[in-house]
């Protein structure tokens, strides 16, 4: 598929990873549905992109609300054929702290905005494509979700999140093999130690000691780095149902 002829939804698009492919998407001709919840920075990524974007607020566990905007992707450019999820929250608790136990709700939330939030977008929009034209081997859109290290190399109080990101691997193959009969790839990000706004914020001590964890470059990964590998996914047909760690190497150590 060339980057010219997506229409691509992005959730988390408001920062971070989402933001950076939103804005290599739009630069590369594509159009850009840039989704993130309403109180957030979206509707700047959309202004910032310019023509090519519009920006719809909503909830990803929310199936009014992907609704909406594949509803507003349709009149303003057509059906979305690539949907990228990168929306997503964290927690950081031990199973068993001096507080008590992890609570249950903690955990249930995050499992349900990753992975469901994930799912959510996914078959909301496959469930449109699949009713249009397929393309070059018969492809019809592609899929790319966000997973991390941490589902392989979780940390000390990172049970719920990695519990998450592993359930977000773990549904890659099954969901690629479900749309073979229709066309949609299906792939997953797993990054590594990335410059999001949330390591941004650490004091520059404490990002300098996680770059030096990575192996090679020894630095924290561009967001755009992400984006690369996003378009990259989205222009080779023969990528489906993979799991590509982007971590330079890294492997994260109990704490």
């Amino acid at each position: 598929m060339e980057l010219s002829n997506v229409i691509a939804i992005v959730t988390g698009a408001a920062s971070g990873l989402g933001r950076a492919t939103a804005l290599r998407l739009g630069q590369s001709g594509a159009k850009v549905v840039v989704c993130d919840l309403p109180a957030s920075h979206g509707a700047n990524v959309a202004e910032e992109i310019g023509r090519n974007a519009v920006f719809a607020g909503c909830d990803v566990t929310s199936e009014a609300d992907i609704n909406a905007a594949l509803d507003l992707a349709e009149r303003t450019f057509g059906t979305v054929n690539v949907v990228i999820n990168c929306a997503g929250i964290a927690v950081a608790k031990r199973t068993i702290s001096k507080s008590g136990a992890h609570d249950l709700a903690t955990f249930s939330k995050v499992l349900h905005v990753n992975v469901g939030g994930s799912f959510n977008t996914i078959r909301l929009a496959a469930a449109r494509l699949a009713a249009t034209e397929a393309g070059v081997d018969g492809e019809r859109g592609v899929c790319i979700n966000t997973a991390s290290v941490a589902a392989f190399d979780g940390q000390i109080g990172q049970a719920a999140y990695s519990a998450s990101k592993g359930a977000i691997v773990g549904m890659t193959l099954p969901i690629a093999r479900d749309f073979m009969q229709i066309g949609i790839r299906v792939c997953t990000i797993a990054p590594g130690l990335f410059k999001t706004p949330m390591l941004a914020s650490l004091p520059d001590q404490v990002q300098n000691e996680l770059a030096k964890q990575v192996p090679f470059p020894s630095r924290l990964g561009d967001p755009d780095e992400y984006a690369q590998l996003a378009c990259h996914i989205i222009t080779n047909r023969m990528l489906n149902g993979e799991v590509i760690r982007l971590d330079g190497a890294l492997r994260m150590p109990p704490k």
